[in-house]
Formats: structure tokens, C-alpha cells, sequence
């Protein structure tokens, strides 16, 4: 029995299905761990192969490699007296479980299964996996250790359990995905649960961009008396080396540190470049190339691009028709120079009128309406295409939550894209961001310091200029209406009366609720983009497109 434990928490940037490239992380991992003189080591949830690695896990194979590069990492703790805390999944007789193996000099001592799979929101876990049976503490260099996986400290019964038979501390990897204020609801049900237990808890959680989650890492640890003793960096990979020491009331922690929580505008931020950088790079490609319109949202995501990636990495397109505007053509180059981008000016007036002129026998002489507008966003989106697939670069689409939600958006045209950094961004915190990013630059990123969007823009009224002197609210209610009816509508899923009891007009209300239901094919079709709210668009919301429901609080 020891009194004294170094604990190291490995908080980093898995890739789903590499596992020769997770593996090589957690070697190294396991050098640095040894090197400090750790005790234990553990890593985030199902690391080795990613969280989530989806019907993946369908695969015989891969499950069959993954556990095999599970044992190779066990057998790399042969030389030293550090012990592995792994969590990985795990077939036993063919049953599959979310598992966490624990080895030392190069043998698995111990095996828990996850005992709560959640099934809501982005999770899936109840297609996989078998839950596992109520988990006992292990015995780790003497000192007993509860290891809760992940969704097993939301149901109180598991660390009840835990403490109950013996354990002293309690050590939580996790593969928890960022939305905003997501941190202080981990923070609040840690503290909730050690109320319960009177143990310590330490929750070590990935970082990195997965498709559509980001994960934001943070870990972090609290003593009973809920004071927070460590905590690590959030949006980048850290490795966290603590001790603690047994006293009459228990474990603490000696020397911990806490990073600071990234700004509420920060954040946000943050997660998109994260998401974008991981999305890219994970899929192979070495630059990006957007379309540059002079508006709003396309600067924010040229802006999030170079923060990403750096300017060399990133390719601007503006593509003016006829209706674009002196103003929008200046605010297009003096953002792609203030972002020091690759910036070229590609017009598709004669594409756009050689098609209309080729048409006109098919639409004879109905009046000028969407169709005419939607050739030209479709030729734009075709020139961005091309470029992507002779450059080999990523073409990024510019789309925000408000536009996507009431369909305002051109399907195979400025939809086009293989990621999208504002897809669950509504139009009035895309303004906000902008501000911020003119006055703030994160450590992590790769822009200029200073302002990169020009004031102009985000003084403007939004506008497609698609005809004539157009906006988006010729088309659409005001967008703080906007934002607030379809966070209403999306992410509490509100009835409609209760939306118009928040003092919204009926009319408008039902209005953006019909956009809603039938733009959902349109959204089917989008790109992926991070999840940073509690509910957006893509993972976690799943509606049909063929929907004959009707909400009929609202006359």
C-alpha cells in the first residue's frame, strides 16, 4: 500500500479507424509517463479507436485489430512499474463491450465494462454494445480505484457502488463533445457526485474534431468539498502529470494547475477552427479554397480558414455577376488582403447568360424569378468545384444556422462544400464572432493579430445580391426574430403556441416553421459542420423529409 500516487491523464487528438496512428500516440504517451516518474497513466475513452467509430464496429475485422493493437500497448508497459489505464473496446464470447483494461509490466490485471450506454443525442452506443455488469474498484499499486467510464458518473448508482465497496479515488475517461457551457455542467455533475461519495474524481476527456463533434478536452479534477484542483487546456491536446497524497480525510491532490476556460466568445471560435483544421487534415487535404462574396459570412469562414491553417494553406474566389456591388467587390479584396490569401476574381456573367440564353425556349416567357437567381449560385458553385478538384483543395461552404434552417440557401450551388464551419452558427452570433475575432486572436490559431474583417461588412445588410438591390430580409423575418424563433423551434423543440407566447407573431411563427419542415431535404444534403450547440442540424436531430405533421397550437 502506497500513500502517494502520480497520476498522468493523456488528453489527446485521436483519429477514428487509424489505429497504427492512435497507437503511436499512446506510446509516446507512455514514454512521457514513465519519464515523469508516473504511477498511472490513462487515456480518454475508447482511444485507441477513436470516439465514435460507428458500424465500424460491424466489422469483424476491425474489432479483431483493434484488440490486438490493444494488446501491443499493454505489452509496452513490460519494462516499467507504470500502470495502464486503456480504455478501448473489448469482445468477450462474442459479446462486444465499451471496455477499459488495466495493465501493468506488459499484462492486462483487470478488465470494467461501461454499464450505462447512452442512446440520445449524438449517441448510439445501445447499437454496439452489451452493458456491462455493476464494476468493482480495481487495485492499483495497492490503493483501490473506481473507473467509471463516460456516461457511468450521470447515474449516481455506479460511483454509489464504487465507494461502497472500497474504492478511494475515482479516475473518469471520457469522450465528451463540446457544446456551449458544456464545461460547467461537467463541473456541476462531478460536484454532484462527490456530495454523494465523499471521493475524489478526476475526468480526463479527448480533444480534437471528429466529423461533426468536437471534443474539447479540459480535463480536470475536484476534491469532496467541490474545489477544483487541476484543470488542463481546452481545444488543444495536453498531458497532465499530478500527485496525490493519502491523508486522514482521503486523497488530495498536491500540485495542481488550473488553465482558464476559454471566453463564452471564445470558445465558439475555437471549436470551429478545431473542428475545421481536424475535418481537413484527418481527411487528407492540404489547403481549402471558399468563395469570398464580400458578406458576412464567407469572411468569418476565410477568417476561421486561415486560423486553421495558415494563409498560404488558404484559396479566396470572388465571383461576381452583375449584381454584385462596388462595395461587396472592395470588401472581398481588402478581406483576402487584410488575411494575407491567395485572392482571384473569376466573373460568370458570360457562363450565367450563355445558360439563361440556352433556356429561354424552355422557360419561355414566364417572369424573371428563383430560377433565374439559382443559375447563378449553381455557376458558382460549379467554378468552386472545379477549382477543388484541379487544385485539390477542400472547397468550404459558408452557410450559417438561420439560412440552413428556413432552407435560404441553393442546393448544388453555394451549398456546394465538403465542410462547413458555420453550420450550426446562427446569423446574429456570426456578427458577434466577427467583432471578437477583430479585437482577439487565440493562441492556437494561425491568422493576424488585428482586425481581418473589414467593419463595412459586418455593417451591411446581409444580401445574396442575387437581383436588383436584394437583402435577406426581403425574403426572411429579421434575423434576431429569426434566431430566436428557430432556437425555440430547434433546439428546446417548442410548440408553437409557446413560441408565440414568448411575445413572436403568430403569423411569422408558422411561416418559419413551414421553411423549416420543407427545406429538410436540403439539409440532408449539406455538409458537415461542428456541433456547438446542444442541438444542431445533422447529429442528434434526426427528421424525416417525407413529414406530414402539423403543430396545431397555433391557429
Amino acid at each position: 500500500m502506497t500513500d502517494q500516487l502520480r497520476i498522468a491523464l493523456a488528453q489527446l487528438n485521436p483519429k477514428v479507424g487509424d489505429l497504427a496512428g492512435n497507437l503511436a500516440q499512446a506510446r509516446q504517451a507512455l514514454e512521457h509517463a514513465d519519464a515523469a516518474g508516473a504511477d498511472i497513466v490513462m487515456f480518454p475513452e475508447l482511444f485507441l479507436t477513436g470516439y465514435f467509430p460507428d458500424d465500424l464496429l460491424f466489422k469483424p475485422q476491425f474489432v479483431a485489430d483493434a484488440m490486438e493493437t490493444a494488446r501491443l500497448l499493454v505489452a509496452a508497459t513490460a519494462g516499467s512499474g507504470l500502470v495502464l489505464i486503456l480504455p478501448t473496446i473489448w469482445q468477450e464470447r462474442e459479446t462486444l463491450f465499451n471496455a477499459v483494461l488495466v495493465a501493468e509490466r506488459g499484462e492486462i490485471i483487470a478488465i470494467r465494462h461501461k454499464r450505462e450506454l447512452p442512446n440520445s443525442d449524438v449517441f448510439y452506443e445501445q447499437r454496439y454494445f452489451t452493458s456491462g455488469e455493476l464494476p468493482l474498484p480495481v487495485e492499483i499499486k495497492g490503493v483501490s480505484i473506481g473507473i467509471p467510464i463516460c456516461e457511468d458518473i450521470w447515474h449516481k448508482l455506479i460511483c454509489e457502488h464504487l465507494a461502497t465497496h472500497g474504492a478511494e479515488i475515482l479516475l473518469c475517461p471520457n469522450g465528451s463533445p463540446y457544446w456551449a457551457d458544456k464545461q460547467q455542467v461537467r463541473h456541476g455533475l462531478v460536484r454532484a457526485r462527490i456530495a454523494e461519495h465523499g471521493l475524489p474524481m478526476l475526468y480526463l476527456n479527448q480533444v480534437g474534431g471528429q466529423d461533426e463533434l468536437v471534443f474539447d478536452g479540459a480535463s480536470f479534477a475536484v476534491e469532496p468539498g467541490g474545489a477544483l484542483v487541476f484543470q488542463g487546456k481546452s481545444f488543444e491536446p495536453d498531458f497532465i502529470v499530478t500527485d496525490w497524497t493519502r491523508g486522514e480525510t482521503g486523497w488530495t491532490c498536491a500540485n495542481g494547475s488550473v488553465e482558464p476556460l476559454p471566453s463564452p466568445e471564445e470558445a465558439p471560435w475555437r471549436a470551429c477552427v478545431l473542428g475545421l483544421r481536424d475535418y481537413v487534415e484527418k481527411n487528407g487535404f492540404s489547403q481549402v479554397v471558399l468563395g469570398l462574396s464580400g458578406g458576412i459570412d464567407s469572411a468569418v469562414v476565410a477568417a476561421m480558414a486561415v486560423d486553421a491553417f495558415g494563409p498560404e494553406r488558404v484559396h479566396c474566389l470572388m465571383l461576381p455577376y452583375r449584381y454584385t456591388t462596388e462595395a461587396s467587390l472592395r470588401d472581398a479584396r481588402d478581406c483576402a488582403e487584410w488575411l494575407g490569401v491567395r485572392y482571384d476574381v473569376v466573373a460568370i456573367g458570360d457562363p450565367v447568360d450563355q445558360a439563361l440564353s440556352q433556356l429561354q425556349p424552355v422557360f419561355g416567357n414566364r417572369p424573371l424569378d428563383i430560377a433565374e437567381e439559382n443559375i447563378q449560385s449553381r455557376m458558382r458553385g460549379t467554378i468552386l468545384m472545379a477549382v477543388s478538384n484541379k487544385l485539390g483543395s477542400m472547397l468550404l461552404s459558408t452557410g450559417n444556422k438561420s439560412e440552413l434552417g428556413v432552407g435560404y440557401a441553393t442546393i448544388y450551388g453555394d451549398m456546394n462544400g465538403g465542410f462547413n464551419p458555420l453550420k450550426d452558427m446562427f446569423k446574429m452570433q456570426v456578427y458577434a464572432l466577427a467583432d471578437w475575432r477583430n479585437s482577439n486572436l487565440p493562441g492556437d490559431c494561425l491568422g493576424p493579430l488585428g482586425r481581418v474583417i473589414p467593419q463595412s461588412i459586418i455593417d451591411k445588410a446581409p444580401s445574396a445580391e442575387l437581383r436588383p438591390d436584394q437583402t435577406d430580409q426581403d425574403s426572411l423575418p429579421p434575423y434576431p426574430v429569426l434566431d430566436d424563433i428557430l432556437r425555440c423551434m430547434v433546439e428546446d423543440e417548442m410548440a408553437l403556441g409557446d413560441i408565440v407566447r414568448r411575445g413572436h407573431d403568430p403569423a411569422t411563427v408558422k411561416r418559419v416553421e413551414r421553411l423549416v419542415n420543407i427545406a429538410e431535404y436540403k439539409r440532408h444534403q449539406a455538409a458537415p459542420g461542428p456541433k456547438i450547440s446542444r442541438r444542431g442540424f445533422g447529429m442528434g436531430r434526426k427528421y424525416p423529409i417525407t413529414n406530414g405533421y402539423k403543430d396545431a397550437t397555433v391557429g
